[in-house]
C-alpha cells in the first residue's frame, strides 16, 4: 500500500503545483496530509515527522544559503539603478552597423547580466523592454528578435554566479553524500557550489557562442531580417571601457574569487553585493565611488596574497605596514559604500531593492521548509526505495537512468518552476543517480542545462510569459514561439555534447580544487 502511495504522492502533489497553488503550502500540505494517511493505514512512521524541527534548523544554519539574498540584492540593484540600459545601449552602438548586431548585443549583454545577478525573470523583462521595442523599430523579425531576448534571459540558469546553481548545489552536495553513505563510506567526499560554477562556466559560454553564430548565420541568409544599423553613433574606446569595465570587474571580483579560492561563493556573493551598491551609486551619480571601487578590488586582492591574521605567533614590520594597508582599504571601501547607500536612498531606489529582496528570499527559503516536509514523507512512504528499483532496472544502467531523468524533468519544466523541480525531485533521484558512480558536477551542469531548456520550450517556457507579459500587441504568441524553438534546438544539442563529452563541466573543477 506504501508503494501506491508514495507514488499517488508524487502525482498529486505535481497536479496541485500546475494549478497554480503557492509551492510551499503545496509541498508542506500534501505531505502532511498524505503522512497522516499513512499513519492512519500503518504504512508511515510517526518519527519522520519528529526530524523536521532538525531539517529546518539545518536549512536555517547553512552558509550556503546566505548567498541565495545576496545575490537576489545584486540582480535587483543591477536592474533598478538601469546599467542593463546602458550596457544595452553602448553595445549596440559597438556592434549596430553589423548585420545581427542588435541581437548579438542582446545577447552578449544578457549573458553579462546573467554572470552579474543569475536572476532570469528579470533579465527576461528587462530586455524585453529595453531592445524589442528598438529591434521592431529597426526592422527586426519579430521571431528573431523574441528569440533572441528569451534566450539571453535564460542564461543566468547556467552562467555562474546563477541562484539555480546555488540552490543546486546545495541539494546535490546532500545527495552526494546521501549516496556515498548508503554505499557504506562513511568519510564522503564532497561536492562545492564553487565546483559546480566551475563546471557551468564553459558549457555557458560555449552556449553564448552558439547563440551568436546561429544570428550570425539568420543575419547573413536573410539580411532584410536582421538589418545593419547606419545611423548608430559610433563608440569611442573610453566610453566602451565606462561601461564595460564595471561589470566586468565585478563579475571578476565575484567569480575570480570563487575560482581562484580565496572566497566562499557566500563571501564573494557579500563583495558583489558591496560592488553593486557601489556601481549603483557611481551610476546615480554619488561621488567616490570608483576609489571605493578600486578599494575593494585591492582589498581582495591583497587578501589573496597575504596572511593579515593578527594571531600569528611572528609579525614583522612588513606585516603591520600590509595590515595598516588593509585598514586603510576598509576604511576607503566603507565610507564610499556609505555614500553610495545615501545616495540610493535619497532616491527611494533602496526600499524597493531591499523590499524585492526579501520577498525573492522568504519565497526561496518557505519552499525549502515545504520541500522538506515533502521529502520526509515521500521517503517515510517508501518512495526512496520506489525511485531506486525504477532507475536500476532500466535498460542501459546509469546512461539509460541519467537519460530517463532528464527527460522527466524537461516535460516538468513545462509546468513546475526550477524551484520546485530541484528541491522536489532532484533530491529523490540524486542519491540513486550518484550511487551509480555518475560524477556530480557533470550531473549537476546537466541538470541546470536541462531545466534552463524547458525554461525556453513552448507553450510553456516561462521565459516565453515573462516577454509576452511586456511585448507590444504588434507582437504575436506564435511569434514568441517561433523564435524560441531553434535556441531550444540549440540547447538540446549543446545538452547532447555535455553528455557525449562530459569533461566540458569536469576539466575545470579538476584543474581548480584538485
Amino acid at each position: 500500500m506504501s508503494l501506491h502511495l508514495d507514488l499517488l504522492l508524487f502525482a498529486v502533489t505535481c497536479l496541485a503545483l500546475m494549478s497554480g497553488f503557492p509551492v510551499a503550502f503545496t509541498l508542506a500540505g500534501m505531505g502532511l496530509i498524505f503522512g497522516l494517511i499513512g499513519l492512519s493505514i500503518g504504512a508511515f512512521d510517526i518519527g519522520y515527522f519528529f526530524a523536521l524541527p532538525q531539517r529546518i534548523f539545518g536549512i536555517m544554519t547553512n552558509e550556503v544559503l546566505i548567498a541565495v539574498p545576496l545575490f537576489v540584492f545584486m540582480g535587483t540593484m543591477l536592474e533598478r539603478a538601469k546599467i542593463a540600459e546602458d550596457l544595452l545601449d553602448n553595445m549596440t552602438r559597438l556592434f549596430g552597423r553589423l548585420r545581427g548586431g542588435l541581437a548579438i548585443s542582446v545577447t552578449i549583454v544578457g549573458a553579462l547580466l546573467a554572470a552579474s545577478t543569475g536572476i532570469v525573470g528579470a533579465t527576461v523583462v528587462t530586455m524585453g523592454l529595453l531592445s524589442l521595442p528598438t529591434m521592431l523599430k529597426r526592422g527586426y523579425d519579430p521571431a528573431l528578435a523574441s528569440g533572441s531576448i528569451t534566450a539571453a534571459g535564460t542564461l543566468g540558469q547556467i552562467i555562474p554566479p546563477s541562484i539555480v546553481l546555488v540552490l543546486l548545489g546545495d541539494v546535490i552536495a546532500n545527495a552526494y553524500q546521501k549516496a556515498q553513505l548508503e554505499q557504506g563510506i562513511f568519510s564522503p567526499d564532497t561536492v562545492s557550489v564553487g565546483e559546480l560554477f566551475a563546471g557551468s562556466l564553459i558549457p555557458g559560454l560555449l552556449l553564448v557562442v552558439s547563440y551568436i553564430v546561429y544570428q550570425n548565420i539568420r543575419a547573413f541568409l536573410q539580411p532584410d531580417k536582421a538589418p545593419p544599423l547606419h545611423d548608430v553613433e559610433p563608440i569611442t574606446l573610453r566610453q566602451m571601457l565606462t561601461s564595460l569595465l564595471p561589470p566586468i570587474l565585478l563579475i571578476v571580483a565575484v567569480l575570480g574569487s570563487i575560482l581562484g579560492g580565496i572566497a566562499t561563493p557566500t563571501e564573494a556573493a557579500a563583495v558583489g553585493a558591496i560592488g553593486t551598491i557601489l556601481l549603483a551609486g557611481e551610476r546615480l551619480g554619488a561621488s567616490a565611488q570608483r576609489l571605493g571601487a578600486a578599494a575593494l578590488l585591492l582589498l581582495v586582492v591583497l587578501t589573496s596574497f597575504v596572511d593579515l591574521r593578527l594571531g600569528r605567533d611572528e609579525l614583522d614590520l612588513i606585516d603591520f605596514a600590509l595590515m595598516g594597508l588593509a585598514a586603510l582599504l576598509s576604511l576607503i571601501a566603507g565610507i564610499s559604500i556609505i555614500i553610495a547607500l545615501f545616495k540610493i536612498y535619497a532616491l527611494n531606489l533602496l526600499h524597493d531593492v531591499m523590499r524585492s529582496t526579501t520577498h525573492t528570499t522568504s519565497m526561496v527559503f518557505i519552499i525549502l521548509v515545504g520541500a522538506a516536509l515533502f521529502s520526509l514523507v515521500f521517503r517515510g512512504l517508501g518512495g526512496d526505495e520506489t525511485i531506486t528499483a525504477w532507475l536500476t532496472d532500466l535498460p542501459g544502467g546509469a546512461t539509460g537512468a541519467v537519460i530517463a531523468v532528464m527527460l522527466v524533468m524537461f516535460f516538468l519544466g513545462f509546468f513546475l518552476d526550477f524551484i520546485e523541480i530541484i528541491f522536489v525531485v532532484v533530491p529523490i533521484v540524486g542519491p540513486v543517480l550518484l550511487a551509480m558512480d555518475v560524477n556530480p558536477v557533470w550531473l549537476g551542469v546537466m541538470i541546470a542545462m536541462n531545466l534552463q531548456t524547458s525554461f525556453l520550450t513552448p507553450p510553456f517556457g516561462f521565459a516565453l510569459f515573462y516577454l509576452r507579459g511586456v511585448a507590444p500587441p504588434s507582437v504575436r504568441t506564435s511569434d514568441i514561439y517561433r523564435g524560441a524553438i531553434p535556441f531550444v534546438m540549440i540547447q538540446i544539442s549543446m545538452l547532447g555534447v555535455l553528455a557525449i563529452w562530459p569533461e566540458l563541466a569536469t576539466w575545470l573543477p579538476e584543474q581548480i580544487f584538485d
